[in-house]
């Protein structure tokens, strides 16, 4: 008797939970995780978004004779566009953006911003290229996952290279060439990561073209002087991260399902075994 009371509670309890988690997921198909309006005094650059989510979707696709090296720089320019680069480290309330991923929007990632101790979860960058631009804020990983895995469609080979405090995308063309494009400044340049590297002044005009400070030029002219990385894409930059954002939005929906259809199978077992055993 005693056994089976344990076995209800914990039934009834997986009910409730899987009840809970079902009603957070619906409550979220309501809400928009991108936020509604962002101060300018905490955006990186000033006038840093000028297209919503839907913009970028529409702009994705590959126009009708456009080359790959056309798209790449289009694109440069459409991420550049879609995600606010706001201060990143210096905002103290991770909620305020949704840089800590809101229970309604994914209960996983939510638990373990809370739980784990682990600062990625508590100001999350997102792996998924789609669920970045729908949040619409990141920095220049972000920018960078998202173009690579933009590019990976249009089976355009990149890499995804990392300098000390800054990200890039390295692309290689079907004409032979090798360029860098900057999604997170909105800036394509015409060489290579190692042309870059050998003499990083080449970078100062484009970015100056663009209207960025002497002093953010000068900060970039500095930085793509130091040693670099090299990573084969998102599953490789951030791998364990890449696979569990797959495992906690797969299961979202399922596991509270499984929860209610399994505790209430338990529970029909449960009386079925005491009406055999009183019989």
């Amino acid at each position: 008797m005693k056994s089976d009371k344990v076995v209800q509670i914990t039934a009834f309890a997986a009910i409730l939970l899987g009840g809970i988690l079902l009603l957070i997921n619906i409550y979220g198909l309501t809400q928009d995780i991108r936020p509604a309006t962002i101060q300018d005094s905490e955006l990186r650059f000033h006038n840093d978004v000028s297209l919503t989510y839907d913009d970028a979707k529409k702009a994705i696709p590959r126009k009708e004779g456009e080359t790959e090296e056309q798209y790449a720089e289009r694109m440069t320019f459409v991420i550049s566009q879609t995600l606010a680069h706001i201060q990143w480290n210096e905002e103290q309330d991770p909620r305020k953006y949704n840089q800590r991923i809101p229970v309604w929007e994914n209960y996983f990632l939510y638990v373990m911003a809370l739980v784990s101790g682990i600062p990625e979860f508590e100001k999350y960058h997102y792996a998924n290229y789609d669920l970045s631009l729908k949040r619409g804020i990141g920095i220049c990983g972000d920018a960078s996952m998202v173009m690579s895995q933009i590019l990976n469609q249009q089976n355009i080979p990149n890499q995804i290279i990392t300098f000390p405090g800054h990200v890039v995308i390295e692309a290689s063309f079907n004409d032979g060439a090798t360029r860098v494009f900057d999604p997170d400044f909105g800036v394509a340049l015409p060489y290579s990561t190692d042309e870059i590297n050998s003499s990083p002044a080449l970078v100062r005009a484009f970015y100056s073209a663009e209207g960025y400070t002497e002093k953010e030029v000068n900060t970039l002219n500095w930085l793509y002087g130091k040693d670099y990385q090299r990573w084969n894409g998102v599953s490789h930059f951030i791998t364990k991260k890449y696979y569990f954002e797959k495992f906690a939005y797969f299961m979202k929906w399922p596991l509270p399902i499984l929860l209610i259809l399994g505790a209430a199978g338990v529970l029909y077992l449960n009386k079925r075994r005491r009406i055999n055993k009183s019989s």
